[in-house]
């Protein structure tokens, strides 16, 4: 029988231990066959480990699981993505879910949920804890549809825009900016409006708040 190879990511190693004792513990035939501490260890290791599942934490180093996650899927759209977090709020779950991960539960119900989500995204089947469902049906009540979708979609910053408002959101004036990311300074103004376009803001303050809402920096 073919073992189900599962990618862990985290940049706190108890938490990869934990993760993979759970899954030792209940499965023989599911395999953990690698582990990444950073956004782009993960996409790099996807690529190299082909994994069915990723289990992706979104507060990382140099790329969040936002990021990671779309990246890896689209080099692998095979793969299945859960994510594991401690972070809960109805504009998280429609960022997870605009990113493509078919799972996402708090790290404080993994010792309940993990082994259930695994099995469901090994499945290809979406995978919710109670609480998160609610979130998400507590939030498309309160909106249209219509509305809910364009929010998802607004906050599906690029990669490189994601770069750009972690930069502004630390404070980088548009030099910096341009000097870190090897880009010109005309680009980087480009690049600034276009997201705060795109996400409906109206000043660097704003923009801080949803960087660290959104887990792009800590606060």
């Amino acid at each position: 029988m073919m073992k189900t190879r599962i990618l862990l990511v985290d940049d706190h190693q108890v938490v990869r231990r934990g993760v993979a004792g759970l899954i030792a513990d209940a499965r023989s035939d599911w395999d953990v066959c690698g582990e990444a501490s950073t956004g782009s260890e993960a996409v790099a290791s996807a690529a190299a480990l082909k994994p069915d599942i990723v289990v992706m934490d979104i507060s990382m180093p140099d790329m969040n699981g936002l990021e990671a996650t779309r990246e890896i899927l689209k080099a692998s759209p095979g793969t299945e993505v859960l994510i594991l977090s401690m972070h809960e709020s109805d504009q998280m779950v429609y960022d997870v879910l605009g990113a493509g991960a078919r799972g996402y539960i708090l790290k404080r119900d993994a010792g309940n949920n993990l082994i259930a989500a695994l099995e469901a995204l090994r499945q290809h089947k979406l995978f919710f804890t109670s609480e998160v469902s609610e979130v998400v049906l507590g939030g498309f009540l309160g909106r249209t549809g219509a509305t809910a979708t364009e929010e998802v979609s607004s906050s599906r910053l690029s990669v490189r825009e994601r770069q750009i408002v972690k930069l502004v959101a630390e404070s980088k004036s548009n030099k910096e900016v341009a000097f870190i990311l090897q880009i010109s300074i005309k680009t980087v103004e480009s690049h600034r409006a276009n997201v705060m376009e795109k996400l409906g803001l109206h000043s660097v303050t704003e923009l801080v708040r949803y960087a660290i809402r959104n887990n792009i920096v800590e606060c």
